[in-house]
Protein backbone atom coordinates (compact mmCIF):
# COMPACT_ATOMS: atom_id res chain seq x y z
CA UNK A 1 0.00 0.00 0.00
CA UNK A 2 1.07 3.46 -0.46
CA UNK A 3 -0.11 6.97 -0.35
CA UNK A 4 -3.83 7.34 1.24
CA UNK A 5 -6.40 4.65 -0.83
CA UNK A 6 -9.69 3.87 -1.24
CA UNK A 7 -12.81 6.07 -2.67
CA UNK A 8 -13.26 9.18 -0.87
CA UNK A 9 -15.48 10.09 1.67
CA UNK A 10 -18.81 11.01 0.54
CA UNK A 11 -18.59 9.52 -3.26
CA UNK A 12 -21.48 8.16 -4.73
CA UNK A 13 -21.12 4.36 -3.82
CA UNK A 14 -19.97 3.94 -0.26
CA UNK A 15 -16.58 2.17 1.28
CA UNK A 16 -16.53 0.58 4.24
CA UNK A 17 -13.66 -0.90 6.23
CA UNK A 18 -14.36 -3.81 8.90
CA UNK A 19 -12.12 -4.55 11.45
CA UNK A 20 -11.66 -7.71 12.62
CA UNK A 21 -12.50 -11.28 10.31
CA UNK A 22 -13.76 -13.44 13.45
CA UNK A 23 -17.62 -14.14 12.78
CA UNK A 24 -18.82 -10.48 13.45
CA UNK A 25 -17.18 -8.87 10.74
CA UNK A 26 -17.57 -12.09 8.26
CA UNK A 27 -21.33 -11.64 8.90
CA UNK A 28 -21.05 -8.01 8.57
CA UNK A 29 -19.11 -8.01 5.35
CA UNK A 30 -21.32 -11.19 3.64
CA UNK A 31 -24.09 -8.51 4.00
CA UNK A 32 -22.60 -5.55 2.98
CA UNK A 33 -21.34 -7.81 -0.17
CA UNK A 34 -25.34 -9.11 -0.58
CA UNK A 35 -26.40 -5.00 -0.78
CA UNK A 36 -23.57 -4.27 -3.05
CA UNK A 37 -21.88 -2.13 -0.86
CA UNK A 38 -17.94 -2.35 -0.97
CA UNK A 39 -16.29 -3.29 2.43
CA UNK A 40 -12.67 -4.63 3.09
CA UNK A 41 -12.01 -6.41 6.33
CA UNK A 42 -8.49 -6.04 7.82
CA UNK A 43 -7.33 -8.38 10.20
CA UNK A 44 -3.60 -9.09 11.98
CA UNK A 45 -4.36 -12.53 12.26
CA UNK A 46 -3.01 -14.52 9.35
CA UNK A 47 -6.06 -16.65 8.83
CA UNK A 48 -9.81 -16.05 9.20
CA UNK A 49 -12.60 -16.89 11.49
CA UNK A 50 -11.29 -15.28 14.99
CA UNK A 51 -11.95 -18.32 17.39
CA UNK A 52 -13.59 -20.51 15.17
CA UNK A 53 -11.28 -22.91 14.21
CA UNK A 54 -11.65 -26.32 13.11
CA UNK A 55 -9.21 -28.62 12.89
CA UNK A 56 -8.55 -32.53 11.56
CA UNK A 57 -6.46 -34.99 13.40
CA UNK A 58 -6.52 -38.92 13.63
CA UNK A 59 -9.57 -38.69 11.54
CA UNK A 60 -11.41 -36.62 14.50
CA UNK A 61 -13.07 -33.53 13.81
CA UNK A 62 -11.94 -30.61 16.72
CA UNK A 63 -13.14 -27.37 17.41
CA UNK A 64 -10.00 -25.37 19.25
CA UNK A 65 -12.75 -22.94 19.62
CA UNK A 66 -16.71 -23.07 19.89
CA UNK A 67 -17.89 -26.50 18.95
CA UNK A 68 -21.40 -25.32 18.70
CA UNK A 69 -24.43 -23.03 19.21
CA UNK A 70 -27.74 -22.50 21.10
CA UNK A 71 -30.38 -23.92 19.21
CA UNK A 72 -33.10 -21.53 20.73
CA UNK A 73 -31.04 -18.29 18.81
CA UNK A 74 -31.96 -18.80 15.40
CA UNK A 75 -29.14 -16.57 13.94
CA UNK A 76 -26.72 -19.25 13.25
CA UNK A 77 -28.89 -21.93 11.37
CA UNK A 78 -30.82 -18.97 9.33
CA UNK A 79 -27.29 -17.59 7.86
CA UNK A 80 -25.62 -21.27 7.58
CA UNK A 81 -29.68 -21.88 5.32
CA UNK A 82 -29.06 -18.49 3.46
CA UNK A 83 -25.04 -20.09 2.58
CA UNK A 84 -27.06 -22.95 0.95
CA UNK A 85 -25.98 -25.42 3.74
CA UNK A 86 -28.66 -26.05 5.84
CA UNK A 87 -28.48 -30.13 5.55
CA UNK A 88 -25.11 -30.19 7.52
CA UNK A 89 -26.51 -28.83 10.87
CA UNK A 90 -26.69 -31.30 13.14
CA UNK A 91 -27.65 -31.65 17.20
CA UNK A 92 -26.08 -32.68 19.80
CA UNK A 93 -26.73 -35.99 21.20
CA UNK A 94 -28.74 -35.54 23.77
CA UNK A 95 -30.46 -39.00 24.45
CA UNK A 96 -26.88 -39.34 25.90
CA UNK A 97 -27.10 -35.81 27.23
CA UNK A 98 -25.12 -36.49 30.98
CA UNK A 99 -22.82 -33.73 32.37
CA UNK A 100 -20.85 -34.68 35.54
CA UNK A 101 -19.85 -32.57 38.31
CA UNK A 102 -16.65 -33.49 40.17
CA UNK A 103 -17.02 -33.11 43.85
CA UNK A 104 -15.21 -34.53 46.58
CA UNK A 105 -12.75 -36.89 44.15
CA UNK A 106 -16.20 -38.13 42.48
CA UNK A 107 -17.73 -37.24 39.51
CA UNK A 108 -21.83 -36.45 40.22
CA UNK A 109 -24.39 -36.43 37.62
CA UNK A 110 -26.21 -33.05 36.96
CA UNK A 111 -29.48 -33.77 38.12
CA UNK A 112 -32.18 -33.85 35.34
CA UNK A 113 -34.02 -31.01 34.73
CA UNK A 114 -31.86 -28.34 35.82
CA UNK A 115 -31.57 -25.43 34.25
CA UNK A 116 -28.25 -23.96 34.84
CA UNK A 117 -28.93 -23.55 38.26
CA UNK A 118 -33.07 -23.93 38.50
CA UNK A 119 -34.31 -27.30 39.31
CA UNK A 120 -37.65 -28.24 37.59
CA UNK A 121 -37.86 -31.68 38.78
CA UNK A 122 -38.69 -32.72 42.41
CA UNK A 123 -36.90 -36.74 42.63
CA UNK A 124 -33.95 -36.02 40.48
CA UNK A 125 -33.13 -33.00 42.85
CA UNK A 126 -33.98 -34.86 46.06
CA UNK A 127 -31.72 -37.91 44.97
CA UNK A 128 -28.35 -36.07 44.01
CA UNK A 129 -25.59 -35.89 46.40
CA UNK A 130 -24.20 -32.68 44.74
CA UNK A 131 -26.21 -30.54 47.09
CA UNK A 132 -26.72 -31.27 51.18
CA UNK A 133 -30.00 -31.33 52.61
CA UNK A 134 -30.35 -28.00 53.35
CA UNK A 135 -29.63 -26.78 50.24
CA UNK A 136 -32.89 -28.74 48.58
CA UNK A 137 -35.04 -27.51 51.39
CA UNK A 138 -34.06 -23.94 50.11
CA UNK A 139 -34.61 -24.86 46.59
CA UNK A 140 -37.97 -26.17 47.71
CA UNK A 141 -39.07 -23.24 49.75
CA UNK A 142 -37.91 -21.08 47.15
CA UNK A 143 -41.42 -21.93 45.43
CA UNK A 144 -42.94 -19.83 47.58
CA UNK A 145 -40.86 -16.54 46.99
CA UNK A 146 -43.06 -13.05 45.85
CA UNK A 147 -42.32 -11.05 43.23
CA UNK A 148 -39.29 -8.67 43.57
CA UNK A 149 -35.86 -7.94 42.87
CA UNK A 150 -34.98 -7.37 39.10
CA UNK A 151 -31.72 -5.02 40.12
CA UNK A 152 -28.34 -6.11 38.78
CA UNK A 153 -26.32 -7.45 40.70
CA UNK A 154 -23.36 -10.21 40.92
CA UNK A 155 -24.65 -13.87 39.74
CA UNK A 156 -22.58 -14.87 43.42
CA UNK A 157 -25.28 -12.23 45.22
CA UNK A 158 -28.36 -13.29 42.93
CA UNK A 159 -27.66 -17.40 43.12
CA UNK A 160 -26.84 -17.00 46.95
CA UNK A 161 -30.29 -15.00 47.53
CA UNK A 162 -32.28 -17.71 45.55
CA UNK A 163 -30.61 -21.23 46.62
CA UNK A 164 -27.67 -20.59 48.82
CA UNK A 165 -23.68 -20.88 48.71
CA UNK A 166 -23.71 -24.78 47.44
CA UNK A 167 -25.85 -23.88 44.43
CA UNK A 168 -22.91 -21.39 43.60
CA UNK A 169 -20.29 -23.55 44.40
CA UNK A 170 -21.47 -26.51 42.43
CA UNK A 171 -23.87 -25.02 39.75
CA UNK A 172 -23.69 -21.91 38.78
CA UNK A 173 -19.84 -21.16 39.20
CA UNK A 174 -18.81 -24.22 37.09
CA UNK A 175 -21.42 -24.33 34.26
CA UNK A 176 -21.11 -20.21 33.70
CA UNK A 177 -16.63 -21.12 34.09
CA UNK A 178 -17.22 -23.12 30.80
CA UNK A 179 -18.91 -20.14 28.51
CA UNK A 180 -17.40 -17.23 30.39
CA UNK A 181 -14.12 -18.60 32.31
CA UNK A 182 -15.26 -15.73 34.83
CA UNK A 183 -15.70 -15.00 38.27
CA UNK A 184 -19.69 -14.74 39.57
CA UNK A 185 -18.96 -12.27 42.23
CA UNK A 186 -17.91 -9.95 39.19
CA UNK A 187 -20.34 -11.27 36.62
CA UNK A 188 -23.54 -9.24 35.97
CA UNK A 189 -27.17 -11.01 36.19
CA UNK A 190 -28.70 -8.39 34.04
CA UNK A 191 -26.42 -9.42 31.29
CA UNK A 192 -25.40 -13.20 31.95
CA UNK A 193 -28.79 -14.14 33.20
CA UNK A 194 -31.62 -12.20 31.90
CA UNK A 195 -34.19 -14.38 31.58
CA UNK A 196 -33.53 -15.64 35.17
CA UNK A 197 -33.77 -11.60 35.88
CA UNK A 198 -37.17 -11.32 34.28
CA UNK A 199 -38.77 -14.27 35.99
CA UNK A 200 -37.67 -12.77 39.55
CA UNK A 201 -39.63 -9.61 38.67
CA UNK A 202 -42.53 -11.87 37.24
CA UNK A 203 -42.69 -14.41 39.94
CA UNK A 204 -40.55 -14.18 42.63
CA UNK A 205 -39.46 -17.73 42.59
CA UNK A 206 -37.05 -18.95 39.29
CA UNK A 207 -38.55 -22.20 39.69
CA UNK A 208 -42.08 -21.31 39.37
CA UNK A 209 -40.56 -19.62 36.35
CA UNK A 210 -39.06 -22.60 34.89
CA UNK A 211 -41.72 -24.61 35.52
CA UNK A 212 -44.11 -21.81 33.57
CA UNK A 213 -41.76 -21.47 30.94
CA UNK A 214 -41.33 -25.49 30.42
CA UNK A 215 -45.21 -25.68 30.06
CA UNK A 216 -45.16 -22.66 27.47
CA UNK A 217 -42.64 -24.57 24.76
CA UNK A 218 -44.15 -28.05 25.52
CA UNK A 219 -43.94 -30.18 22.02
CA UNK A 220 -47.00 -31.37 20.33
CA UNK A 221 -47.59 -35.39 21.21
CA UNK A 222 -44.90 -37.38 19.43
CA UNK A 223 -42.54 -34.61 18.28
CA UNK A 224 -39.11 -34.53 19.84
CA UNK A 225 -37.48 -31.61 21.50
CA UNK A 226 -35.05 -29.73 19.49
CA UNK A 227 -31.26 -30.36 20.59
CA UNK A 228 -29.85 -27.84 23.30
CA UNK A 229 -26.59 -27.77 20.69
CA UNK A 230 -26.44 -27.54 17.03
CA UNK A 231 -22.86 -27.19 14.97
CA UNK A 232 -21.92 -28.23 11.46
CA UNK A 233 -21.31 -31.89 10.72
CA UNK A 234 -17.70 -31.15 9.26
CA UNK A 235 -16.93 -28.67 11.83
CA UNK A 236 -17.65 -24.92 12.42
CA UNK A 237 -14.61 -24.15 10.03
CA UNK A 238 -17.26 -24.88 7.00
CA UNK A 239 -19.45 -21.23 7.90
CA UNK A 240 -16.16 -19.46 8.30
CA UNK A 241 -14.75 -20.62 4.46
CA UNK A 242 -18.20 -20.02 2.88
CA UNK A 243 -18.34 -16.43 4.58
CA UNK A 244 -14.56 -15.79 3.67
CA UNK A 245 -15.62 -16.58 -0.34
CA UNK A 246 -17.87 -13.27 -0.23
CA UNK A 247 -15.47 -10.98 2.02
CA UNK A 248 -12.13 -9.14 0.50
CA UNK A 249 -9.54 -10.09 3.18
CA UNK A 250 -6.63 -8.63 4.13
CA UNK A 251 -4.27 -9.75 6.67
CA UNK A 252 -3.17 -6.78 7.77
CA UNK A 253 -3.31 -4.62 11.16
CA UNK A 254 -5.78 -1.55 11.74
CA UNK A 255 -3.86 0.82 13.69
CA UNK A 256 -5.47 3.92 14.53
CA UNK A 257 -8.64 5.66 12.88
CA UNK A 258 -9.07 9.29 12.09
CA UNK A 259 -12.19 11.49 10.68
CA UNK A 260 -11.85 12.63 7.20
CA UNK A 261 -14.24 15.08 6.15
CA UNK A 262 -17.49 13.37 6.59
CA UNK A 263 -16.12 9.68 6.88
CA UNK A 264 -12.48 8.64 7.99
CA UNK A 265 -9.56 7.65 7.55
CA UNK A 266 -7.68 4.41 8.83
CA UNK A 267 -3.87 4.02 8.92
CA UNK A 268 -3.09 -0.16 7.98
CA UNK A 269 0.38 -0.58 8.70
CA UNK A 270 1.77 2.76 8.26
CA UNK A 271 -0.64 3.43 5.46
CA UNK A 272 -3.72 5.77 5.13
CA UNK A 273 -7.23 4.39 3.76
CA UNK A 274 -10.43 6.12 3.44
CA UNK A 275 -13.81 4.99 4.58
CA UNK A 276 -16.78 6.26 4.52
CA UNK A 277 -18.15 3.75 7.27
CA UNK A 278 -15.88 1.46 9.93
CA UNK A 279 -17.49 -1.56 11.73
CA UNK A 280 -15.08 -2.36 14.95
CA UNK A 281 -15.91 -6.29 14.74
CA UNK A 282 -12.81 -6.57 16.91
CA UNK A 283 -12.33 -7.30 20.56
CA UNK A 284 -13.22 -4.29 22.89
CA UNK A 285 -10.18 -3.59 23.85
CA UNK A 286 -8.90 -3.27 20.07
CA UNK A 287 -11.47 -1.03 19.57
CA UNK A 288 -10.95 1.12 22.48
CA UNK A 289 -7.66 1.62 21.04
CA UNK A 290 -8.66 2.82 17.69
CA UNK A 291 -11.71 5.35 18.72
CA UNK A 292 -9.82 7.06 21.73
CA UNK A 293 -8.70 9.42 18.80
CA UNK A 294 -12.37 10.20 17.97
CA UNK A 295 -13.97 10.17 21.46
CA UNK A 296 -11.75 9.64 24.54
CA UNK A 297 -14.33 8.15 26.54
CA UNK A 298 -15.83 6.35 24.26
CA UNK A 299 -12.25 4.78 23.97
CA UNK A 300 -12.12 4.44 28.22
CA UNK A 301 -15.43 2.92 28.05
CA UNK A 302 -14.33 -0.04 26.17
CA UNK A 303 -11.13 -0.53 27.70
CA UNK A 304 -13.28 -1.12 30.94
CA UNK A 305 -13.93 -4.24 29.52
CA UNK A 306 -12.25 -6.98 30.44
CA UNK A 307 -11.73 -10.21 29.20
CA UNK A 308 -10.68 -13.71 30.27
CA UNK A 309 -8.12 -16.21 28.39
CA UNK A 310 -8.33 -19.85 27.95
CA UNK A 311 -6.27 -22.97 26.45
CA UNK A 312 -7.96 -26.10 24.60
CA UNK A 313 -6.33 -29.77 24.19
CA UNK A 314 -7.93 -32.24 22.82
CA UNK A 315 -6.27 -35.36 23.25
CA UNK A 316 -6.83 -38.09 20.83
CA UNK A 317 -6.74 -41.79 22.63
CA UNK A 318 -7.31 -45.36 20.38
CA UNK A 319 -10.72 -46.63 21.95
CA UNK A 320 -8.85 -50.15 22.68
CA UNK A 321 -6.71 -48.19 24.97
CA UNK A 322 -8.64 -46.07 26.39
CA UNK A 323 -9.16 -47.18 30.13
CA UNK A 324 -10.45 -44.63 31.56
CA UNK A 325 -14.43 -44.10 33.20
CA UNK A 326 -16.92 -42.40 30.44
CA UNK A 327 -18.59 -39.55 31.85
CA UNK A 328 -21.37 -38.88 29.11
CA UNK A 329 -20.70 -35.06 27.23
CA UNK A 330 -18.38 -34.57 29.94
CA UNK A 331 -17.94 -32.91 33.39
CA UNK A 332 -17.00 -29.57 35.30
CA UNK A 333 -14.51 -29.09 37.73
CA UNK A 334 -15.69 -26.42 40.07
CA UNK A 335 -13.21 -23.64 41.44
CA UNK A 336 -13.17 -25.37 44.83
CA UNK A 337 -12.57 -28.23 43.23
CA UNK A 338 -9.82 -27.33 40.59
CA UNK A 339 -6.85 -27.51 40.13
CA UNK A 340 -6.05 -26.57 37.00
CA UNK A 341 -8.32 -28.24 34.59
CA UNK A 342 -11.54 -26.51 34.32
CA UNK A 343 -13.60 -28.44 31.96
CA UNK A 344 -13.53 -31.72 29.77
CA UNK A 345 -15.99 -33.02 27.03
CA UNK A 346 -16.47 -36.25 25.50
CA UNK A 347 -16.26 -34.92 21.58
CA UNK A 348 -17.43 -38.29 19.86
CA UNK A 349 -20.58 -38.54 22.87
CA UNK A 350 -21.45 -34.99 22.32
CA UNK A 351 -21.55 -34.87 18.50
CA UNK A 352 -22.12 -37.91 16.18
CA UNK A 353 -19.78 -37.89 12.99
CA UNK A 354 -16.82 -36.13 15.00
CA UNK A 355 -14.77 -39.18 16.12
CA UNK A 356 -14.52 -42.07 14.45
CA UNK A 357 -15.04 -45.33 16.12
CA UNK A 358 -11.98 -46.78 16.59
CA UNK A 359 -10.91 -43.10 18.07
CA UNK A 360 -11.88 -41.10 21.82
CA UNK A 361 -11.45 -37.54 21.81
CA UNK A 362 -11.36 -35.24 24.94
CA UNK A 363 -11.24 -31.91 24.70
CA UNK A 364 -10.13 -30.22 27.69
CA UNK A 365 -10.32 -26.80 28.90
CA UNK A 366 -7.74 -24.16 31.07
CA UNK A 367 -7.89 -20.33 32.03
CA UNK A 368 -10.57 -17.92 32.93
CA UNK A 369 -9.76 -15.21 34.87
CA UNK A 370 -8.46 -17.36 37.52
CA UNK A 371 -5.59 -18.56 35.47
CA UNK A 372 -4.57 -16.35 33.43
CA UNK A 373 -1.05 -17.85 33.38
CA UNK A 374 -2.20 -20.96 32.26
CA UNK A 375 -0.88 -19.57 28.75
CA UNK A 376 2.28 -19.35 29.20
CA UNK A 377 2.94 -23.11 29.85
CA UNK A 378 4.76 -25.05 27.17
CA UNK A 379 3.10 -27.42 25.49
CA UNK A 380 4.77 -30.37 27.07
CA UNK A 381 3.75 -28.68 30.16
CA UNK A 382 0.01 -28.74 29.41
CA UNK A 383 -0.43 -32.25 27.92
CA UNK A 384 1.16 -33.45 30.93
CA UNK A 385 -1.21 -31.26 33.28
CA UNK A 386 -4.20 -32.46 31.38
CA UNK A 387 -3.06 -36.23 31.26
CA UNK A 388 -2.44 -36.06 35.55
CA UNK A 389 -5.89 -34.53 35.93
CA UNK A 390 -7.48 -36.79 33.92
CA UNK A 391 -6.00 -40.07 35.60
CA UNK A 392 -7.29 -38.38 38.79
CA UNK A 393 -10.55 -37.81 37.63
CA UNK A 394 -11.04 -40.58 35.38
CA UNK A 395 -8.51 -43.26 36.19
CA UNK A 396 -7.18 -42.33 32.49
CA UNK A 397 -3.77 -44.23 32.10
CA UNK A 398 -3.59 -44.34 28.93
CA UNK A 399 -1.09 -42.44 26.23
CA UNK A 400 -3.14 -40.01 24.14
CA UNK A 401 -1.76 -41.06 20.25
CA UNK A 402 -1.92 -37.52 18.98
CA UNK A 403 -3.37 -34.03 20.95
CA UNK A 404 -4.33 -30.85 19.53
CA UNK A 405 -2.98 -27.05 21.36
CA UNK A 406 -4.82 -23.94 21.24
CA UNK A 407 -4.56 -20.78 23.16
CA UNK A 408 -6.92 -17.95 23.43
CA UNK A 409 -5.71 -15.10 24.86
CA UNK A 410 -8.20 -12.05 26.08
CA UNK A 411 -10.87 -13.97 23.89
CA UNK A 412 -13.81 -14.35 26.44
CA UNK A 413 -15.65 -10.87 27.24
CA UNK A 414 -16.23 -10.78 30.75
CA UNK A 415 -20.22 -8.76 31.55
CA UNK A 416 -19.37 -7.86 35.11
CA UNK A 417 -22.03 -5.82 37.17
CA UNK A 418 -23.35 -2.06 35.47
CA UNK A 419 -22.41 -3.96 31.71
CA UNK A 420 -26.08 -2.88 30.80
CA UNK A 421 -25.71 0.53 31.11
CA UNK A 422 -22.39 1.01 30.38
CA UNK A 423 -23.31 -0.77 26.72
CA UNK A 424 -25.74 1.77 26.14
CA UNK A 425 -23.38 4.73 27.06
CA UNK A 426 -20.87 2.64 24.64
CA UNK A 427 -23.61 2.48 22.08
CA UNK A 428 -24.92 5.72 22.00
CA UNK A 429 -21.62 7.53 21.69
CA UNK A 430 -20.89 5.11 18.63
CA UNK A 431 -23.24 6.22 17.00
CA UNK A 432 -22.77 9.96 17.73
CA UNK A 433 -19.75 9.44 15.61
CA UNK A 434 -21.71 9.00 12.39
CA UNK A 435 -20.32 5.96 10.92
CA UNK A 436 -18.44 4.13 13.64
CA UNK A 437 -20.54 0.55 14.41
CA UNK A 438 -19.50 -1.80 16.81
CA UNK A 439 -20.25 -5.74 16.52
CA UNK A 440 -18.57 -8.78 18.27
CA UNK A 441 -19.05 -10.93 21.63
CA UNK A 442 -18.27 -7.86 24.16
CA UNK A 443 -21.81 -6.30 24.17
CA UNK A 444 -25.00 -7.96 24.26
CA UNK A 445 -24.32 -11.87 24.11
CA UNK A 446 -20.83 -14.12 23.96
CA UNK A 447 -22.62 -17.03 21.58
CA UNK A 448 -21.72 -17.10 17.74
CA UNK A 449 -25.47 -16.54 16.92
CA UNK A 450 -25.24 -13.27 19.15
CA UNK A 451 -21.90 -12.21 17.17
CA UNK A 452 -24.07 -13.40 14.37
CA UNK A 453 -26.42 -10.61 15.03
CA UNK A 454 -24.24 -7.97 15.85
CA UNK A 455 -22.40 -7.86 12.94
CA UNK A 456 -25.19 -8.31 10.64
CA UNK A 457 -26.84 -5.45 12.50
CA UNK A 458 -24.54 -3.07 11.77
CA UNK A 459 -24.46 -4.35 8.00
CA UNK A 460 -28.18 -3.17 8.04
CA UNK A 461 -28.05 -0.05 10.11
CA UNK A 462 -24.89 0.71 6.89
CA UNK A 463 -27.05 -0.06 4.03
CA UNK A 464 -30.23 1.62 5.40
CA UNK A 465 -28.62 5.12 5.18
CA UNK A 466 -27.33 4.66 1.71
Amino acid sequence: MSGVRGQGPGASAQRVIVVGAGISGLASAYDLARAGVSATVFDKRPRAGGVIDTRIAEGCTLECGPDSFLSAKPEAVALIKELGFGEDVIGSNDRQRTTYIWKRGRLVPLPDGVMMIVPSRVMPMAKTSLVGLSTKIRMALEYFREPGGGEDRSVADFVTDHFGAETLDYLAEPLLSGVYGGDPAQLSVASVLPRFVEMEKKYGSLVKGVLAARRARLQPAGQAPAPLFQTLRTGLGKLVEALTSHAEIVHAQVEAIEREGSGFRVRVEGEWVLADRVVLACPAWAASQLVKGLDGKLGELLGSIDYSSSVTLSLIYKASDFDGKRAGFGFLVPKKERQRLAACTFVGTKFSHRVPDDKIALRCFFGGIGDQAILNETDDALVAIAKDELKRILGLRAEPVSHVIARWPRSMAQYTVGHGPKIAEIRQRAAALGGIYLAGNAYEGIGISDCIRTGRAAAKAITAVR
